[in-house]
C-alpha cells in the first residue's frame, strides 16, 4: 500500500540545506519578509511569540517544533511591545555565528536553532498545496534531536553532507507531518490522511496510480457511497478525487521523466495510460507542453 505522506516528500526533493542559532532577551522583535522556501525552526530553551500572516499568533516553548513549508511573512519576538527590526532573507547575508535579537548581554530569555532549505521538485506549488500553512508541534523529543543533527551537519564539510542533509530533512519532514494535528488542518494531504475512510482511498491512489480508478471504486475502498465519498474527500483534501488523481498521476510522470529512466509509453503505462498519445495529450494540457519536450529541457 502506497505511503501518501513519505511520497510527496520525496517528490518535493528537498535539499540545501542552512540552520543558525537565534536568540533574544529583553525588548526584542524581528518581522521576517516573505521568502517562499520551506523553513524551520526548534525551541531549544525559554519562550517567544510568533505570529505568522494568516494564521493566529502563538506562543512558543521549549520542545517546540514549527515547520513553514512555503514561509509567509511572520513575527518572532519576546513578550513585550515592540517596533520589530525587518529582515528581507533574501537579501541578507547567512551569520556563521548565533543572531542576537535585543539585549546583548546575560542569559537569553530564548533560544532556538532554524533554518530554511529548497524543494528541488517541477511541481513543488501542487505539493506544496496539500500541507498546512503552518506546522506545530509540541513535545515531540525526536524533532528536536533531528534538528540539532541538521544544525550539525549543516555547519560541518565532511564528506557525504549532501546526502546525509537530505535524508536527515526528509525524515525531519515526515516526522513533522505525522506528528501535527491533523483533524484540525485545512484541506489538505493531512486533513485527508486524519480521516480513516478518506486514507484508505488515498493510499490506494498512491499504490497504484496507473489503475483505472473511477469515483465509485475508490468511495467503495472508503467503504462510503460515491456521493457521500466524493463530497467528504472535496471537502477534506480540497480538490474532487479525480482531479487529486490526475495531479499526482502528472507528479509522478514529471518525475519519471526528469530522470530519464523510462521512455513516454512505459511513463504513460505507469501513470494509467492506455497509449503514448493518449498520454501526451493529457500531458501537454496539464503541464503546457508535450512529455518529449519537458524530457529533454530538464
Amino acid at each position: 500500500m502506497g505511503d501518501p505522506l513519505s511520497e510527496i516528500v520525496t517528490l518535493l526533493k528537498p535539499r540545501t540545506v542552512f540552520a543558525k542559532g537565534i536568540s533574544g532577551a529583553g525588548r526584542w522583535g524581528v518581522r521576517y519578509a516573505e521568502f517562499a522556501q520551506p523553513s524551520f525552526c526548534a525551541v531549544l530553551e525559554g519562550r517567544c511569540l510568533l505570529a505568522v500572516e494568516g494564521q493566529q499568533a502563538c506562543t512558543l516553548e521549549a520542545g517546540d517544533f514549527v515547520f513553514l513549508p512555503a514561509t509567509p511573512g511572520f513575527t518572532l519576538s519576546g513578550f513585550e511591545a515592540v517596533t520589530p527590526l525587518r529582515i528581507d532573507p533574501k537579501a541578507s547575508a547567512s551569520p556563521a555565528r548565533e543572531v542576537r535579537h535585543g539585549r546583548r548581554g546575560g542569559r537569553p530569555d530564548v533560544r532556538l536553532l532554524g533554518g530554511y532549505f529548497l524543494f528541488d521538485s517541477p511541481d513543488t506549488a501542487l505539493l506544496v498545496a496539500l500541507l498546512p500553512v503552518l506546522v506545530h508541534v509540541r513535545g515531540v523529543g525526536r524533532l528536536s534531536t533531528l534538528v540539532r543533527l541538521v544544525g550539525d551537519e549543516s555547519r560541518q564539510r565532511r564528506a557525504g553532507r549532501e546526502l546525509v542533509l537530505t535524508r536527515l530533512v526528509e525524515v525531519l519532514l515526515i516526522e513533522a507531518l505525522r506528528a501535527a494535528p491533523a483533524a484540525d488542518a485545512p484541506p489538505g494531504l493531512l486533513r485527508g490522511l486524519a480521516d480513516t475512510r478518506l486514507s484508505a482511498a488515498l493510499r490506494h491512489m498512491h499504490a497504484d496510480p496507473g489503475r483505472p480508478w473511477t469515483v465509485a471504486q475508490l468511495a467503495k475502498k472508503a467503504a462510503l457511497s460515491r456521493s457521500a465519498f466524493f463530497e467528504r474527500f472535496t471537502h477534506a483534501v480540497g480538490l474532487p478525487p479525480m482531479e487529486y488523481l490526475l495531479a499526482w498521476r502528472m507528479a509522478v510522470a514529471k518525475d519519471l521523466l526528469r530522470r530519464g529512466e523510462a521512455g513516454i509509453a512505459a511513463v504513460a503505462e505507469r501513470v494509467g495510460y492506455g497509449s503514448a498519445s493518449t498520454f501526451s495529450t493529457a500531458f501537454r494540457r496539464h503541464v503546457g507542453e508535450p512529455p518529449g519536450r519537458y524530457a529533454r529541457q530538464t
